[in-house]
């Protein structure tokens, strides 16, 4: 069996970019992945401006100590610059964001001035350049503002909107279906008959999907037969970029998965991967369209999503290679010694900080991969190397799932 990080690289290899654009409101741009980069036509600031409120000044005005009064001959707000001259002795009232007037080399703050009429007592002298934010101090005109391939924050939404670009032209989110199988599962909300369970899958990787950038088109459950099997998978082909079932992959009388995506001429690419919980998943192609067969076991889907199918979305929605990677980071291991697998083990734990700011990793009682209550409890799963144990204070990798 392929390990984890082959089968991984496996599928990027088979997955392209969509390379569609479209251009979107920076008011609905969040989370979507910038299509190319962005160069400012503007200075940040445009003008000189002040941090602060208080006064525009000549630095010349002021003694090497001591207070110095000054007339105040106008003021200068946020979208009003002051029109006048300002001579030798005097000063304008500045509030934050205004223009600094051309004559003023500092803002002495509010705080260190006392009002005396037309004229304001001012504290200290103040040194060229202070309190003033200089134009284009934040981004000079024509260095980039944001690089493509990034996945757009809502402070990122601010800085395209600071250098004037709205709409702005995004990758088109892949879009997705998925499909669960088993004649056992129904609605949420359906009665129930002996035997019968309500599925949750479809909703939890749809959720996750939508974490990773994706445009859910098709969600639903399919029945055990070779037909029905057949016309469900074949319409969610032709309407989907990438396809996601789960159940119907291990070796079982009723897993038929397999056979009906080849049937529809889909490649098989693998079949299993080192990995628990997770290892039937399956994995082909149909031309640029990738198909991922998870297990049916809702812990087996969360791993699956994270470590395989996400890097996949990633990489269809154009964001940065740095996505595609796993997203892994490093805790101390708080419990007792797992037993040893030849595959990777990845084990629920809640995660807290120490004193000392150390993320320690405590394991959660769970049942099985089908246990979604007790993962439901976890911050993370630990990841623990084929044929590898955990000794108690051992740093460890996790998968952080919130």
């Amino acid at each position: 069996m392929r390990t984890p990080a082959e089968a991984m690289l496996e599928i990027l290899a088979c997955v392209e970019p969509l390379g569609d654009v479209e251009p979107v409101p920076l008011l609905e741009a969040v989370d979507r992945v910038l299509a190319q980069d962005v160069v400012s036509g503007v200075d940040l600031p445009p003008f000189r401006k002040s941090a602060m409120d208080g006064f525009a000044v000549r630095c010349a005005d002021f003694g090497v100590a001591g207070e110095t009064r000054l007339v105040v001959v106008g003021e200068a707000r946020a979208g009003g610059p002051y029109e006048g001259s300002i001579e030798p002795g005097s000063c304008v009232a500045i509030y934050t964001g205004a223009v600094v007037p051309e004559a003023c080399d500092a803002v002495v703050i509010v705080e260190k001035s006392t009002s005396h009429g037309a004229a304001v007592a001012l504290e200290d002298a103040p040194k060229p350049g202070q309190n003033i934010c200089n134009r284009g101090a934040d981004l000079a005109r024509g260095a980039l503002a944001l690089g493509g391939g990034r996945r757009l924050t809502p402070t990122d939404l601010s800085v395209l909107a600071s250098v004037g670009r709205d709409p702005v032209a995004v990758y088109r989110r892949p879009r997705v279906a998925i499909l669960t199988t088993g004649d056992e599962l129904v609605r949420p909300g359906t009665p129930l008959t002996e035997g019968q369970i309500w599925e949750g899958n479809t909703l939890h990787l749809a959720g996750l999907a939508r974490r990773a950038g994706a445009e859910i088109v098709d969600v639903g459950l399919v029945t055990d037969e070779p037909a029905e099997l057949e016309r469900r998978f074949g319409a969610a082909l032709e309407e989907s970029d990438l396809v996601i079932t789960t159940g119907g992959v291990s070796m079982g009388a009723y897993d038929l998965v397999a056979d009906v995506f080849v049937r529809l001429g889909v490649r098989q690419v693998f079949h299993k991967v080192a990995i628990k919980p997770g290892k039937p998943i399956w994995f082909g192609m149909r031309g640029q369209r990738p198909v991922f067969g998870l297990p049916g076991n809702p812990v087996s889907c969360l791993i699956c999503h994270e470590v395989f199918v996400r890097p996949a979305l990633a990489k269809m929605g154009g964001a940065d290679p740095e996505e595609w990677r796993e997203r892994l980071r490093l805790g101390r291991w708080e419990g007792p010694s797992p037993r040893p697998n030849p595959r990777q083990q990845n084990l629920p734990v809640r995660v807290t900080e120490d004193a000392g700011g150390v993320l320690a990793l405590t394991p959660l009682d769970w049942s099985s991969s089908a246990d979604i209550v007790g993962l439901a409890a976890a911050d993370g799963m630990a990841v623990v190397p084929p044929g590898e144990t955990l000794e108690r204070g051992a740093i460890v990798s996790f998968r952080p799932l919130r």
